[in-house]
């Protein structure tokens, strides 16, 4: 992946992340498949149990890249809000963004940690807060990945097989159905 592909994608994330904290809330696992360093789209996970429906969740985002005949991906996560649905312990910084970028040779690790600073409270004890980031440490070849996002970067390179002839398509609809965010970039939108 290029170098202004890669900061494209931490400069979206880092809004991402500015936007929802600032509402209140933490933005789900996402994964942006790429093929032959095109952006398919952003691919967000669907809402979550805790526990092994977190786990499964997050591991079916490989689905898309699967289908689209991905050759890198890019997954985006908290570590505190994975370790939590999941009922993992937690493992890295936290809060911290975390986005490793993948290929089927391997994958780099790269970790964004911030501290969160209050802006406001509601009646409800809702926080609001704003990041404030930290220096990131050193990207991390091959860095320990937790497992559902493990899972994920491995099932992204493992060819979808379905008798349709649009697998891509009918991937897109069946994630769509079971609630997952799709936003699709102007090449792959159908």
């Amino acid at each position: 992946m290029d170098a202004r592909m890669w900061d494209a994608l931490v400069g979206v994330m880092k809004d991402a992340y500015t936007a929802g904290l600032g509402e209140g809330t933490v933005p789900r696992p996402v994964i942006m498949p790429l093929v032959r360093g095109e952006l398919v789209g952003l691919i967000w996970v669907r809402p979550l149990k805790v526990g092994e429906d977190a786990l499964t969740g997050i591991a079916e985002l490989a689905n898309i890249a699967a289908a689209a005949g991905a050759d890198e991906v890019v997954l985006a996560w908290e570590t505190h809000d994975v370790a939590t649905a999941c009922e993992l312990p937690i493992v890295g910084p936290a809060p911290c963004l975390n986005m490793v970028l993948a290929t089927r040779d391997g994958h780099i690790l790269h970790r964004f940690p911030y501290d969160e600073q209050l802006l406001s409270r509601s009646p409800e004890g809702w926080a609001s807060v704003a990041p404030d980031w930290r220096p990131a440490p050193a990207p991390q070849p091959g860095g320990e990945l937790v497992p559902p996002i493990q899972a994920a970067v491995n099932f992204s390179f493992t060819p979808i097989k379905l008798d349709h002839p649009d697998p891509f398509g009918v991937t897109v609809v069946l994630m769509e159905e079971d609630g997952y965010r799709i936003s699709l970039t102007e090449a792959f939108a159908r």
